[in-house]
């Protein structure tokens, strides 16, 4: 994120940052500093906005955020009902979305466009200049199910080699092209489960695609998992393992 504030800055924007536990002394610091400060845009994490719904906290009850006018979030999947409870107790009024990327690439593959609806549980649409799209088992392009996030041309914040590389780019090539080496032309990989929507053109994120479990075949993504914990608050934290068992695989 350390890019995005410095871009931030050559729009005349003055950064707030907040180095120490988001939850001293009480689970709503953030929203405090939020009035105090009129912060306009607040960055945080699906992992928060989570932590604040186990809660059943409402923030627009206890703080003016009339100031407040967009959040993003990011770092991993967010519920549907992790959309719906921003609007419904931080603030109705505002422009909420989320962000996926990696710091491979400096950027995002899917992201926030402001003149497009918000639907829960979805990235509103491809990044400027991203020919993003989910390709199945058989290395083609599909809508409506869950399949490998792809992006199909280069684009100029990718990385070029990796220093200490040999002349073949072996590790390189490795890290992001050869799982589609045979599809003719260089297909990168980014390692992240999606469905892209052909009804409103957005992208859902179901978790990296390198820990997804298949048990009798059937795949199932951390946002999955993520859904059915998030529900229980006697669970503080999980372990999800997938496990050989009977000639198959199942989950503990």
């Amino acid at each position: 994120m350390w890019n995005w504030l410095i871009s931030a800055l050559a729009t005349g924007a003055t950064i707030f940052l907040y180095d120490g536990n988001p939850l001293y002394p009480e689970p709503l610091r953030f929203f405090e500093l939020i009035e105090k400060h009129k912060v306009t845009i607040f960055g945080t994490s699906a992992a928060y906005i989570h932590y604040l719904m186990g809660l059943g906290v409402k923030p627009a009850e206890k703080y003016d955020l009339s100031a407040l006018r967009e959040i993003s979030q990011t770092a991993s999947t967010l519920s549907p009902e992790g959309f719906e409870y921003v609007y419904r107790e931080i603030k109705k009024d505002l422009f909420f979305n989320s962000i996926s990327g990696g710091t491979d690439i400096n950027g995002c593959f899917a992201g926030a466009i402001p003149i497009l609806p918000v639907y829960s549980g979805e990235l509103q649409g491809r990044a400027l200049a991203m020919k993003v799209e989910s390709y199945s088992e058989k290395a083609e392009p599909v809508e409506d199910l869950q399949a490998e996030l792809v992006c199909e041309a280069p684009v100029p914040s990718m990385p070029i080699y990796f220093w200490g590389d040999d002349d073949n780019m072996t590790k390189y090539k490795a890290a992001y092209f050869d799982y589609y080496k045979d599809v003719g032309k260089m297909i990168w990989r980014h390692g992240d489960y999606i469905v892209i929507h052909s009804d409103t053109g957005g992208i859902t994120f179901w978790g990296r695609s390198d820990a997804v479990l298949k048990p009798s075949g059937v795949r199932i993504g951390t946002a999955e998992i993520y859904n059915v914990v998030e529900q229980l608050p006697e669970i503080a934290d999980c372990l999800v393992i997938g496990q050989k068992y009977s000639g198959d695989i199942r989950i503990i």
